[in-house]
């Protein structure tokens, strides 16, 4: 459910936007439970609307009553921004590939006093005009994808089907998690995830509903290794024109399995996947009783009343895991509220697993990754589902897994880590006791597993 949007006069709407007066507005609060009024309660999620010196929207998201700082004007001397990029269709895949040469002139690796997304201070003006902020969304400056999306239909056909091309046309926004420059999705509390989660809801609500858009796209990268070029703790929020390869892949497996089958592909795989936890549990223990080899190890790396985490079968990266909320939804508006109050918990413990994968002791390693929310495309709600596809590039402490001529050159990924070996050092890694997160047909506890050995390499 998209919130209602008050604007600085009392006016709602559905949108959000401030628009190009540049005023300011605050929102009910975000989510399936909001209410369609203009309170401030102390503890949902509000947001304030309002625009930096180019002309580009700043959306504050916060808890409670925003403070007064968030109408302070940004008080840089910016030129319009005048982004020019295209899509062009490659006639042997038919895949979109965007041309947005502008981008070579984005920011790249600042010092930490110059970063772009800490709140500004006397002396140094940021994207962030506030003083200090919780969450902040804005249009990216150097966006891949820019100018009102619908105005320029992403064309099927022209009369050179070889040179199919249109305008890059659709919206790129950063999504800043916390002012700390030094923190990490992993370091928020479980309120400051919610709100993230909030934005993220919010942002999908309203893009979602500018025509020409064809898919949202929420996701974070995190690390040098992966080429991130800001330090500060941030996501991107992308309006697709077009439906990238890897969703109409999923499109095109979800319309096998239902015609072969007659159900769904994703309800399927949450379900196979959190049966084979209680069935491992059982079998295991029968097995060891019987002097037996134990079978085949469960993916699930955790698991909630609501959630559950696994290791994909067929895992394309060394440490890959897939979160999905146990009742399919298209998107992050689709979650109820007993599911948004599970996600901070379950999501917080998967991202610091990853930072405990390679440390050593006390020596905290963080684990570079992408974090890529998949929602279902406009006109495909039915089949697919929301969930998150985490990964990391680093297969041991010291070894990064380089994308080579099989995958690069062909798209056949070869893994070096089995999927089931990297389940089980996900769950070795988790919290030393048991949470509420843990059920008891998932084997998520260390003593569950201290007893496997293994001849695969250690990933300390």
């Amino acid at each position: 459910m998209a919130p209602t949007v008050t604007d600085a006069t009392g006016q709602t709407g559905a949108s959000g936007s401030a628009g190009a007066s540049g005023t300011t507005g605050t929102a009910a609060p975000v989510g399936p439970s909001a209410q369609a009024d203009t309170s401030r309660q102390a503890g949902a999620t509000t947001r304030t609307v309002t625009e930096l010196a180019d002309g580009r929207e700043l959306i504050y998201y916060d808890r409670g009553t925003p403070p007064a700082g968030r109408a302070v004007a940004d008080r840089r001397p910016l030129d319009a921004v005048a982004p020019s990029s295209e899509v062009r269709q490659d006639p042997m895949t038919g895949a979109w590939v965007t041309v947005a040469a502008h981008r070579q002139a984005r920011t790249y690796h600042p010092p930490a006093d110059e970063c772009p997304l800490c709140p500004s201070r006397e002396g140094r003006l940021s994207e962030i005009p506030a003083g200090d902020y919780q969450v902040a969304v804005f249009e990216n400056r150097f966006p891949s994808l820019a100018g009102e999306p619908g105005t320029h239909p992403v064309p099927l056909a022209v009369d050179d089907p070889l040179h199919t091309r249109g305008p890059g046309v659709g919206r790129c926004e950063v999504v800043c998690f916390t002012a700390d420059h030094d923190a990490s999705f992993a370091d928020l509390d479980e309120d400051r995830a919610r709100l993230v989660l909030d934005a993220w809801t919010d942002r999908t609500a309203e893009l979602s509903a500018l025509p020409g858009v064809r898919q949202v796209y929420c996701f974070e990268n995190r690390g040098t290794e992966i080429g991130v070029t800001l330090a500060h703790p941030h996501g991107q929020v992308y309006a697709l024109p077009f439906v990238p390869p890897r969703t109409a892949k999923m499109i095109d497996q979800a319309a096998r399995h239902r015609a072969a089958t007659g159900r769904n592909l994703f309800d399927d795989l949450v379900a196979a996947e959190r049966a084979s936890a209680e069935h491992t549990s059982a079998d295991r223990t029968s097995a060891e009783h019987a002097s037996a080899r134990p079978p085949e190890e469960s993916r699930v790396v955790l698991a909630g009343e609501h959630w559950t985490a696994f290791v994909p079968f067929a895992a394309r990266w060394p440490y890959e895991v897939h979160l999905f909320p146990n009742r399919r939804v298209p998107d992050f508006t689709g979650l109820d509220e007993a599911e948004r109050a599970e996600f901070p918990r379950i999501y917080l413990d998967l991202l610091r697993r990853f930072d405990r994968l390679f440390g050593d002791g006390d020596r905290r390693v963080r684990a570079p990754y992408i974090a890529a929310w998949h929602q279902a495309p406009s006109g495909h709600e039915d089949e697919l589902a929301l969930h998150l596809e985490l990964f990391t590039v680093r297969r041991t402490a010291d070894k990064l897994k380089y994308l080579a001529g099989t995958e690069s050159g062909m798209e056949a990924f070869m893994n070096d880590v089995a999927p089931e070996f990297a389940a089980r050092r996900l769950r070795e890694v988790g919290p030393t006791s048991p949470t509420a997160l843990t059920t008891e047909t998932a084997p998520t506890t260390e003593t569950a597993l201290t007893a496997e050995t293994t001849d695969e390499e250690p990933q300390r």
